[in-house]
This record gives C-alpha cells, structure tokens and sequence, in this order.
C-alpha cells in the first residue's frame, strides 16, 4: 500500500504539478486507508467514492493541460452539516437522515472551483451540538489516538478523519469550539476564522451569531492554503464581510521577534490537568525563547462564558429548529391524527435528547417574563466579554492559552454530566462569543501518548499573525508529525 493519504496538501500539489503522482492514486491511496480503519474510527456518515474516482480522474485531466490550482485533485472530507448538492446531508440526525440539498454552500462551491476531490461527509454531534461527537444518530466516532476515548466534538468525524489519514484535510464549523477541541484532542490543526471571514451560506444553522466554518488539517501551511480557498465576501450570507483578498501562505514566516503574546491569567485556573498547563507553559517558554515577548493580561468576565453561551446558543437554535416540522423536507411520524400531533410527534422522535434539551433551554430563556432576565441578560454579558479581549490586545498582538482544560475524555465520561460536558469548551467559547479568530495546533502529549492543543488566539481579520505565530511553533518543534498507530 502505498503511503500517499499521509501526506499534506502542499507536499501532494508540488508533486502533482511535477507530475510525479495522479489525483486518481491519491484518491484510491486514502479508500484504501478508509477500507483499513474506518470500522475502527467511524468518522463517516456518507462516503462519495464513485464520485470522487471521477472528480480525480477529470482533476487528472486538467492537470495533464496544465491547469492545476492549490486544491486540484486534492481529497477532502466535509462537515455533515454542509450542504452538498445530490448528496445526503444530515447533520448527524433522524430528523434529516432523508435530506438531499438541491444545492452547494458556497464553501462547497470554492472547493469544487478549485478541482478539490469530494470524498465524503464526516460524523458529528447532531446539529452540532455537543463535545464528544457522542450525540450523533449514526453512533460514535472514536479517537484516532484511543479508540476508547472521544474525538472531541462537534466537528469530532473531521477531526478524526484527518488525524487517521482518512483524507488530506477536512472542513468543519465552529461555534463554541467545534473546530478547536477536536483538533486538540485528536492532534491535528484547526481554525475558527473570525465571524464573517468565511460565507455561512448553505451551513445548516445552530447558532447563527456565533457559527463559522473553519479547516482542520495536518499542519499549519495547510491550514492557511485551505483558508485561502474558503474564505472572502459572500453576498448570499448577510454576516460576510467585503474585505480585500489575502494570501495567507505569505504569513506562513517562523519568526515571532517584535510580537508580544498575551497570557490571560484566568486560563491557567484550579481544575486545568497539569499535564496540559505544563505543556502550553513550555510551548510559551519556547516563543519567549525564540524572541517573542510574553506578559501576563487579564480576561475578568471569562468566568461567565459558559453561562452566557448556553442561553445564547440555545436560544438561536430553538428559533433554527423551528424548521424541522415534518412538513417540508426531512423526517415525518407516520402515525398522527391531526397537524399539531404530527409536529409534536415528528420533533419527539426526530431530535436526540441533547437538542431537545437545548432548544428547550432556549425556548425558556425567550418566553416572555423570562427574555428580560436571561437573553437579553447574557447578550450584555456577552459585550463585556468583547470589551476584554479589546483591552487585552491593547497591550499584546495574541493571546496563547490551552485549547482544553483536559486531553480526551472517555466515551461515556461525561454523557450523563451535561455541566461536565459543556466546561470541556471553557476555553474555547469566549473566541466565539467575541467575533474573534483562533487556532488549536498540537502542543505535545501527556504520559498517555495522548495529543495536548495549544490555541492561538487574534485579533478581527488578524488570521495572519495567528499563522506566523501557530507556523513558527510548528516549525520548532515535531508535534504535528506524529500519527496514531491504528494497525
């Protein structure tokens, strides 16, 4: 077998343009990865082969003309909450286990302008919601590094697919840390954009005020190529931002001499493992060495986050959800004698018991008597959130804290501890809440061989300094270049 799909994008284009290998190898190179241990993993729900042998096989085509661009026969795995024209998309749930876009999100189109090779849609926690990649109706998708541990969530199939070689890079969406925990957890890097970087357009929404798209790949020069791809102006989605185009490979310097990085003191609190304090503060030590300056700053409103993103989130998801009726698309019960039994029914048996809970969390925190004292509550919350970072990098040019508090859990861990489960994105959420961009790349291992994120935090639009900072890292040190022993 040959060991093509344990390349990266940058390393299979210099060798595609020299003609050396075919799209249509690479392509069968990653199935036959998929045939060894997807069983093992289950990052999939939708595999395209037939599809993607012909996609290779006309990106093949135009490379033999000499047209070849940076994603050009190139396989990528896509996020189950994309959608994908023809192709089901179900956002890992019974509601919409039927559903068939009749059309692309943009990001789907950009990677199809590139001549990408489609190969799949990965798994995730049902409409996104959830950390473990537990809550999906398709069952669990296991991490690369322990089969007996979770991938992180929601974004967890992405994750894991490209942690196991199961294709050369993968999109997920972030909402409150989606992109960002997985990688952590399964070793690999991942970006959440700031808000309105990338075109939503075609994202089956959770939260529509906190939701971005985001790559997850093998290192960082990827993580830039493919974000070149994705992002820019979209005006089919309303929250795009019109901003001049940028090339985010030429960030990609290791030099972090004349940038002062933030070290919010409120991250490194009782109840982060040792392990991983240990590993961001020896990542921190190894910048300062380099010629960056460290200083410590202080985010106070953190201690609110969580709460203030579980009224929030929730609340825009029950409003989202309102969709999923039975009506127009998606799943229907068979057996209900009049119209409000049919939605009561269809919604009982088509959502999972971790959206049920939070779009009656939402519900509650929007019915009236209760919108005063919640939402609206937690949106000002949410301002005071924002104002932090903004004093915070007034003083630095990014912030470095730990992506997690804990590596991967185990399955089963916290499924019956929902508070458990939603301070496993402590550190994540606040980026979000803020409209801001960040990056989790791997920072190490714990004694038990398992991955340790480092994240990155930026200022708005400021994705450049995010990837010099995350490639100077990455060149310093070998985190990146370990795989998962799955044979």
């Amino acid at each position: 077998m040959n060991t093509l799909h344990q390349a990266t994008i940058h390393e299979l284009h210099d060798r595609l343009k020299k003609r050396e290998i075919t799209s249509r190898e690479i392509t069968e190179s990653v199935f036959e990865r998929i045939d060894q241990v997807e069983e093992k993993v289950r990052a999939f729900v939708t595999q395209t082969r037939e599809t993607a042998i012909k996609q290779s096989i006309a990106a093949d085509q135009r490379i033999q003309r000499g047209e070849i661009s940076l994603l050009t026969g190139i396989p990528i795995a896509i996020k189950d909450l994309l959608c994908t024209k023809g192709i089901r998309t179900t956002c890992s749930s019974k509601i919409l286990d039927n559903f068939i876009p009749p059309y692309d999100a943009t990001v789907i189109k950009k990677l199809k302008e590139e001549d990408a090779v489609l190969i799949g849609k990965t798994n995730l926690d049902e409409f996104a919601m959830g950390s473990s990649t537990e809550n999906s109706c398709f069952g669990v998708t296991r991490n690369p590094w322990d089969l007996g541990r979770v991938p992180g969530g929601s974004s967890g199939g992405s994750a894991a697919c490209v942690s196991a070689d199961e294709c050369i890079a993968a999109l997920g969406s972030d909402t409150g840390g989606s992109i960002r925990q997985p990688a952590a957890f399964c070793g690999i890097v991942g970006l959440k954009p700031t808000y309105g970087a990338v075109s939503r357009y075609g994202l089956v929404a959770f939260a529509s005020s906190l939701d971005q798209i985001g790559p997850m790949t093998k290192d960082v020069e990827d993580c830039a190529l493919l974000f070149n791809i994705i992002s820019g102006y979209d005006p089919s989605d309303s929250t795009s931002i019109p901003l001049d185009r940028t090339d985010y490979r030429k960030s990609l310097v290791a030099d972090v001499r004349g940038i002062t990085i933030g070290i919010p003191r409120e991250y490194f609190v009782e109840g982060i493992d040792p392990q991983v304090e240990n590993s961001v503060q020896a990542n921190i030590r190894l910048l300062e060495k380099l010629g960056a300056v460290c200083k410590e700053v202080s985010l106070p409103h953190t201690e609110y986050a969580v709460s203030v993103y579980y009224l929030i989130a929730p609340a825009e998801a029950s409003s989202n959800l309102a969709r999923y009726d039975g009506v127009k698309y998606g799943y229907r019960c068979k057996d209900s004698e009049n119209l409000r039994e049919m939605y009561r029914i269809t919604r009982k048996q088509g959502f999972g018991a971790e959206v049920k809970r939070r779009i009656m969390l939402g519900t509650y925190a929007l019915s009236a008597g209760y919108y005063d004292a919640y939402y609206k509550k937690a949106s000002q919350v949410r301002t005071l959130i924002g104002k932090d970072f903004e004093e915070a990098f007034k003083e630095c040019h990014v912030l470095i804290t730990p992506t997690t508090p804990t590596p991967a859990f185990q399955i089963g861990e916290k499924v019956n501890d929902p508070l458990g489960m939603y301070l496993s994105d402590i550190f994540t959420i606040p980026v979000n809440l803020a409209g801001l961009p960040g990056i989790s790349l791997p920072g190490g291992f714990n004694k038990d061989g398992l991955p340790i994120g480092i994240q990155i935090i930026g200022k708005h639009f400021e994705e450049e300094r995010l990837l010099q900072v995350a490639y100077t890292l990455e060149k310093n040190t070998d985190h990146h270049q370990k795989k998962p022993n799955l044979l």
